[in-house]
């Protein structure tokens, strides 16, 4: 049974992230399969671009603590994602955290309605956004990763579109991606994956060079003490040893 859903409608491919029950957390499993899914969108001359959305409240909750999956993986999700030549825009009507930013920040272009919420939350667990600075950092307002990357604030979309995490924020998702759609559409496949090539270069040089000592990072960092206590306390619903 796969977890990611899948329609179809003039060219436009929307694969929903469809782990209600884990806040579409990302397991082993929900990695593998919108890995799949993602393969299977790039071989399909009939796919013209890729919608990346979600069931439930949640876009996606960060790594499932409970079914991690190997930061190898992450990192070759994200790579995936801007290395298709199809764009990638995502649709995000709920609540981001940690490793959803780096879906978020991997995607050509993404959306959300003001009811979203956002967060690196890696921090108060005792681990880093490590894999997904990759595609993070070469993409967004280094100031404002300082500030919420250290504190693992929360901030709205109006403040993720001002920080270059999103492309657009409106009340109604879909009708702020309705032209960006329509214009997907007009566009040649050949114009698309070619411009898309030019636009991820500098992001995929971040991939080469850092890719390996990002994920050798990712690793030790949550097989650490810190991190043991951090995920208990998270999962315990209680303040990790810590906290002031």
């Amino acid at each position: 049974m796969t977890l990611i859903g899948r329609t179809r409608a003039r060219g436009v491919e929307t694969l929903s992230l469809d782990s209600v029950d884990t806040r579409n957390a990302l397991s082993a499993a929900l990695v593998g399969d919108l890995a799949d899914a993602l393969a299977e969108c790039g071989a399909d001359d009939g796919v013209r671009a890729v919608v990346l959305t979600h069931t439930g409240g949640t876009f996606c909750a960060g790594a499932d603590l409970r079914d991690p999956p190997h930061p190898d993986a992450v990192v070759g999700l994200l790579r995936q994602i801007v290395e298709l030549e199809r764009p990638v825009v995502a649709r995000v009507t709920g609540h981001v955290r940690a490793g959803g930013l780096g879906l978020l920040a991997a995607c050509d272009i993404a959306a959300a309605g003001t009811g979203a919420t956002f967060a690196f939350t890696e921090v108060r667990i005792g681990v880093a956004p490590a894999v997904i600075s990759l595609p993070l950092v070469p993409r967004a307002d280094p100031r404002a990763l300082a500030r919420y990357c250290l504190t693992g604030e929360r901030f709205d979309a109006a403040e993720a579109a001002r920080i270059g995490l999103l492309t657009l924020a409106g009340d109604d998702v879909d009708a702020a991606l309705a032209p960006v759609l329509d214009g997907l559409r007009r566009s040649a496949p050949q114009g698309l994956a070619e411009t898309k090539r030019l636009l991820t270069a500098k992001v995929l040089e971040t991939f080469d060079r850092e890719a390996a000592d990002l994920t050798a990072l990712s690793a030790r960092l949550f097989a650490s003490a810190q991190a043991r206590e951090g995920m208990t306390a998270f999962l315990d619903r209680r303040d990790a040893a810590w906290v002031l």
